[in-house]
């Protein structure tokens, strides 16, 4: 046997042995099973209690009043208040615009004129329809210039009742020269200046009130249920049904708040959003400002609305994300396990969910959001929130 063949079956048999015997020697494991880690969890405890619903919603604040401001004569403008300009303000009554009134003042006198010719017309023919019943009576004349008489007499009343009509006319006429506010309000826009020439009927100015300002605010149908508005209703709320709503909006640096009702709900539903508009309504001293001048809200201003809707008793809120599967929730017990609890939902807004059925008082809704979750799975409760109020989480 060559010397080479030697060595290398000597390298292995000695690899061998030296395996062997450290399979011999090896250290012993005793197979051990690692202990579950709990994960940790925040928990809410419930407080079940009376909660009033509230509905959002936004719109764009515009007057409950606007008209054009109309001229009922025609004749040349000699004088224009400085308050009839865009963005001017009027009170109810004040004069904004005046006519020529040269033209009416001659047709008054015409008028007056015709009024006493027709009177003394007509005291003629009433004098002279007496002289001839008289004549009557002594035979001296006939029975038809008697009625000749009498129908003389009628149309002289008719007369004078036609020249008293035209000189009432004539002096409606006069004082329509003068154009008066209908309202207290502001001037949106206006086309009208000294020496222009207005013709009866033609708008000259677009006017609004400020007594009262109206916001329409869209509302999915579903929404409705939680106003205590009733179903179908027509016309006007009354004031005792009619919801409170509260407006909000930033405004020339500052933050306001106005208060004011659900007036009404328009019966139609829009085809483009499907949404129906309840209508709210501010009075001109409805506010509650940030600043110690009340501000009423400008025509034109983007609002936020808060509606107060139905009251609810023994309602529990918590975070929607707790909500598992549409009606289930997870409550932690007394031994920090975990148990699949179902509950009547009343309802789901924006990031609440407002629970009337299936939970206690006291007991610990878990808010942490768990991938995978077994019944009776313990847990360490690691932020125990304190007892919530229905509402404290939004509306």
């Amino acid at each position: 046997m060559k010397p080479f063949t030697i060595v290398a079956v000597a390298a292995v048999a000695l690899s061998v042995a030296i395996m062997a015997a450290l399979i011999a020697t090896r250290p012993q494991l005793d197979p051990s099973e690692p202990a579950p880690i709990a994960p940790a969890v925040r928990v809410m405890h419930v407080n079940p209690g009376g909660v009033r619903m509230v509905v959002h919603s936004q719109g764009t604040v515009s007057p409950r009043t606007e008209a054009d401001l109309v001229p009922e004569v025609s004749g040349n403008v000699v004088w224009v208040s400085p308050n009839l300009v865009a963005g001017g303000y009027f009170e109810e009554g004040e004069p904004l615009l005046r006519i020529d009134e040269r033209d009416y003042r001659y047709a008054l006198g015409r008028a007056r004129a015709a009024v006493d010719r027709a009177m003394a017309e007509q005291e003629f023919a009433a004098f002279e329809l007496r002289r001839l019943r008289e004549m009557e009576a002594g035979n001296l004349i006939s029975r038809s210039e008697v009625e000749s008489g009498a129908r003389t007499a009628r149309v002289t009343e008719a007369a004078l009742a036609d020249a008293r009509a035209t000189l009432k006319q004539a002096e409606l006429d006069l004082s329509r020269t003068e154009i008066l506010a209908p309202f207290a309000g502001l001037v949106r826009s206006e086309q009208i200046d000294v020496g222009q020439f207005v013709s009866r009927g033609g708008a000259i100015a677009r006017l609004y009130a400020v007594d009262y300002m109206e916001v329409r605010l869209p509302i999915a149908d579903r929404q409705l249920a939680y106003l205590d508005i009733p179903a179908m209703h027509r016309g006007e709320l009354d004031e005792s049904i009619s919801p409170e709503v509260s407006l909000s909006a930033d405004y020339a640096g500052r933050s306001y708040v106005w208060r004011g009702r659900v007036v009404r709900v328009e019966a139609e539903i829009d085809l483009r959003s499907r949404m129906v508009n309840a209508v709210a309504r501010v009075g001109a001293g409805d506010g509650v400002s940030g600043d110690s001048t009340y501000v009423p809200p400008p025509v034109g201003l983007f609002v936020a609305a808060e509606i107060l809707g139905l009251s609810a008793d023994s309602v529990s809120v918590v975070p929607r994300s707790a909500v598992r599967n549409g009606n289930q929730v997870l409550v932690v017990d007394e031994d920090d396990r975990l148990r699949f609890r179902t509950v009547k939902i009343a309802r789901i807004y924006g990031d609440d969910a407002y629970i009337d059925g299936g939970l206690e008082r006291g007991e610990r809704v878990c808010l942490t959001v768990l991938q995978a979750v077994v019944e009776g799975m313990r847990v360490e409760v690691v932020k125990d929130e304190s007892a919530v109020a229905p509402g404290a989480y939004g509306s």
